[in-house]
């Protein structure tokens, strides 16, 4: 895969659940992490005392992170909305040259910050809440 510009990564809300999906505005930083918990299985009987782990049988999980300075009115109504009422819904973020992950998040966290001589900034935290699919 070729370097891809990091302006083209983009974080897509479905507002309505029907796939009218609204680009987060002013977004300057995005970024994912996948986790997966491991299950210890080790017992006495472990060859060689060697830790064994269980295949599949952790939990999996996914945080979405981004900040950016407010661009548009209508996704930013969207987001403090959301984050007020906890309220899960479905996302993208697009990956160029990678793909699309979407699936269920929940905002989890939601900060403004502003410098007496700068711009107000905001930083915006999910966590996925279901099932993540992938498509190229």
């Amino acid at each position: 895969m070729a370097a891809q510009s990091g302006k083209d990564m983009l974080l897509k809300l479905d507002r309505t659940g029907s796939g009218d999906f609204l680009t987060v505005a002013g977004l300057r930083t995005r970024a994912i992490a996948f986790n997966a918990a491991s299950i210890d299985v080790t017992d006495a009987e472990s060859a060689g005392r060697w830790r064994e782990l269980l295949a599949g049988g952790g939990i999996k999980r996914a945080a979405v992170s981004g900040a950016g300075i407010f661009k548009d009115r209508e996704s930013d109504a969207e987001i403090r909305a959301l984050f007020f009422a906890g309220a899960i819904r479905d996302w993208q973020l697009i990956l160029p040259g990678f793909g699309t992950i979407s699936g269920p998040f929940q905002i989890v966290a939601l900060e403004f910050s502003g410098d007496h001589a700068g711009e107000v900034v905001f930083e915006l935290a999910l966590e996925s809440a279901g099932e993540l699919g992938f498509a190229v």
